[in-house]
């Protein structure tokens, strides 16, 4: 591979983000270098003093409050970023950015924060947006973020994650393998069940310990009739008496986790109740999946002991148990970007008043991880000299922020130049000239 190649990716993944901006493109754009390299700033004005931005803070604002961007195109391009190297495994969730004192903000909702509180309980008021993130074959803490959507009141998560679905279906080439989604426990099976593009997508999402499925009915209607069965026998994860064996099973010894053990029943399904199609005799679609059973000896950290995690997951062919279970402790590498983001590149510092400008401000933070991301491999490391010298092609985020600065000069800036402030220059000073006076002295009286 040329050496220049993924230099000329970065210079034309940066062309193509300056094409995404409309109205006050410049200040815009300068606003995500100005992201990208700050680090962690008190306020929002602060990302003014950076050597990008080579605008007043008054600048920083209308990017803001005035400045359009194409939010199809920046994730068309986003799109295209997506690693050919790496397993076709997309992680989905929901993060809040936290608003309890906003209250002239519209749009906020109520939702589920693991650290802060309201009157007691882990709820906050905010604004929530639905990340797809592409992880890597190993744990680690890059992802690549491809989309990112605000939910809206009215909406959910499920509704995000199914558009979501799509935006990768159609971003990957027609013909290759099925791509598989992984969701935490916050998303019902049933419902990712019902994805448009499920026969297409496999799904793996944790559902809780006492979680109730039923197998498929194999039994028919006797000889007198009657209705035909839809559930079989009872699969209850809290009873153990009710496992029969299993139908799939993985056992492995790894580093991490020790001995990992994994048990799969297939042709099982949840009962439910949701059915929009009017009437009362029609029968209630039932979706047919495979629950699994996470064991592990170990932790990675011992701080604590391990427990046994249950799955669902539901796609086309035959489930790999060796693939399915690496690949939901790979889900938590997202906790890592949302914590990069919030962080590192400010996410949640600019106190906003209005959603749309959140939505921007949101899109400006993707573009700026995925510029760091794409500077991974010709980025020089740059460390603190109590660091470890790290590998070029194993820098963390936080390492490649440090060196990202000294890619600015040879890539240089699309945006144009600021225009001077105040007398042109070369224009001479004499009566008429310059700007009125504030309080023109009075004529006197003849």
């Amino acid at each position: 591979m040329n050496a220049s190649a993924p230099l000329d990716h970065l210079q034309a993944f940066r062309n193509g983000v300056y094409h995404c901006f409309d109205h006050r493109s410049d200040a815009l754009f300068n606003l995500f270098d100005a992201i990208t390299v700050a680090g962690l700033v008190p306020s929002f004005a602060h990302l003014s003093l950076q050597g990008p931005f080579e605008r007043g803070h008054g600048s920083l604002y209308a990017a803001l409050t005035k400045g359009t961007l194409d939010a199809e195109r920046v994730r068309v391009l986003v799109g295209t970023t997506l690693n050919a190297d790496h397993p076709l495994v997309f992680a989905i969730d929901t993060s809040t950015w936290v608003r309890n004192d906003a209250e002239t903000s519209p749009q906020r909702g109520y939702f589920y924060h693991p650290s802060r509180h309201s009157a007691g309980k882990p709820v906050v008021a905010g604004w929530s947006y639905s990340w797809v993130a592409q992880l890597g074959p190993v744990s680690s803490s890059w992802t690549a973020p491809l989309d990112v959507r605000r939910v809206a009141p009215g909406r959910t998560a499920h509704e995000l994650a199914d558009e979501q679905v799509q935006h990768v279906v159609n971003v990957l080439p027609a013909g290759g393998a099925s791509p598989l989604f992984v969701f935490d426990g916050g998303y019902d099976p049933v419902r990712l069940s019902k994805l448009k593009d499920a026969d297409r997508v496999s799904v793996l999402v944790r559902v809780r310990r006492n979680r109730r499925f039923f197998f498929d009915a194999t039994t028919r209607p006797g000889p007198q009739g009657g209705r035909p069965r839809i559930h079989g026998a009872k699969f209850l994860c809290a009873d153990q008496t009710t496992w029969p064996a299993p139908h799939l099973e993985h056992l492995e010894t790894t580093e991490q986790y020790g001995t990992v053990h994994v048990r799969a029943w297939t042709g099982l399904h949840v009962k439910t109740t949701q059915d929009t199609r009017p009437g009362s005799r029609h029968f209630k679609p039932t979706y047919s999946g495979t629950v699994l059973l996470l064991e592990v000896a170990k932790l990675p950290r011992e701080t604590r002991q391990p427990q046994a995690f249950w799955l669902w997951w539901r796609g086309p062919g035959v489930p790999d148990l060796a693939m399915l279970w690496r690949a939901y402790t790979r889900r938590f590498d997202l906790e890592h970007t949302f914590r990069f983001c919030k962080q590192t590149l400010n996410w949640e510092t600019p106190r906003l008043r209005h959603p749309e400008q959140a939505d921007r401000w949101t899109l400006l933070v993707l573009l700026a991880f995925t510029q760091l991301r794409l500077a991974q491999p010709v980025v020089t490391d740059t460390r603190l000299p109590w660091q470890r010298p790290q590998e070029r092609g194993r820098l963390t985020p936080s390492r490649v922020r440090q060196g990202f600065v000294q890619l600015l000069v040879p890539l240089g800036s699309p945006a144009c130049a600021p225009k001077p402030s105040g007398r042109s220059p070369g224009r001479p000073k004499g009566k008429g000239s310059g700007r009125a006076p504030r309080f023109p002295a009075l004529k006197k009286s003849a």
